[in-house]
């Protein structure tokens, strides 16, 4: 009898340590020591992301391993697989992850600078900084578990961004900032994604376009028969020379009655850019075209009538492509 009680004594006792270790795995609630290491991209390699935002219409973009030789082989180049998105993304400027990504961190650059808004290995606890959307953010790991890790990072205005690493994917699973006033900048969401080591690479042609922001600006309402005339100033790249063309986005919007808006581009030599015309009603929004020629100068005229609103966004493109 006793050596019966000491037996069950002693599966009690490797029970409750069991359920004490259980509670400190990835599935428990107690913490996690798993550790994530960095991944190995290779060329190929895809994401498809869709991007909501609270100024522009919602878009999906493929996100495309284009090279891994960049920055003297220590970084790859992140692309997208059509022209267009890839010309929507380098006006509205709301993907900080195009570009070059470095192999260490996978680190995005913002004015030169590699950012690291992942550290690698990836712990539970473990804090750092960085910078993007021209804010500064103290970043924490909240959880690890062997499938993805959750990370929240703080500005001091109050701003804040909670993303969550996928390792199956390889990257993002989501991606959220909120500004300072509570609303939401921009949702980063994956939506699919395929590996080039697992015969699902991407094939074909994938474009990065490099932009620089030359105007912008918002008409709400302006008036009654107001006209309005702006000019700006195309520069070259301050590092990569002329550009190769100029991506324009607009929203337009007539109310009835009378509204209309008339919105007319010229050159230096006065030869018209771009011309456009709205009548009463007219609604027009996300619209993406491109001038082809820049020049030095260029003068903007509108007009208004009534209850009429425009948008509009004007940035310069250079444009790389690969063939994977």
């Amino acid at each position: 009898m006793r050596s019966g009680a000491i037996g069950l004594t002693m599966l009690l006792i490797l029970a409750g340590l069991c359920g004490c270790a259980g509670l400190t795995d990835s599935g428990g609630k107690g913490g996690s020591d798993h550790t994530i290491e960095v991944p190995t991209w290779h060329v190929g390699d895809w994401w498809l992301y869709t991007f909501s935002t609270p100024e522009y219409t919602d878009d999906t973009a493929r996100l495309v391993v284009a090279s891994d030789s960049e920055e003297d082989g220590t970084a790859y180049m992140l692309a997208i697989s059509s022209i267009g998105e890839a010309r929507r993304h380098a006006v509205l400027n709301h993907n900080p992850f195009l570009g070059r990504m470095t192999h260490d961190n996978l680190s995005a650059f913002e004015n030169g600078i590699a950012q690291p808004v992942l550290t690698f290995p990836i712990s539970e606890g473990d804090s750092w900084s960085f910078s993007l959307f021209t804010n500064d953010w103290t970043a924490t790991v909240l959880d690890v578990r062997s499938s993805h890790a959750t990370m929240s990072a703080l500005a001091a205005d109050g701003a804040r961004l909670d993303y969550t690493f996928d390792t199956v994917a390889g990257f993002f699973s989501s991606f959220i900032w909120t500004d300072a006033d509570g609303v939401e900048r921009l949702r980063m969401m994956l939506a699919t994604n395929g590996h080039a080591e697992d015969g699902q690479g991407h094939d074909g042609e994938v474009f990065f376009i490099r932009g620089g922001d030359l105007y912008s600006d918002t008409w709400e309402n302006a008036g009654t028969d107001a006209e309005i005339r702006d000019t700006f100033l195309v520069s070259d790249h301050p590092t990569d020379g002329e550009w190769d063309e100029m991506i324009y986005y607009l929203d337009a919007a007539c109310g009835s009655g009378g509204s209309s808006i008339t919105l007319t581009l010229r050159d230096h030599t006065s030869v018209s850019a771009l011309e456009r015309v709205w009548g009463p009603g007219a609604e027009e929004y996300g619209t993406l075209g491109t001038i082809p020629y820049p020049s030095q100068e260029y003068t903007l005229t509108l007009t208004f009538t009534g209850d009429s609103d425009l948008r509009l966004i004007i940035a310069g493109a250079i444009t790389y492509s690969w063939t994977l």
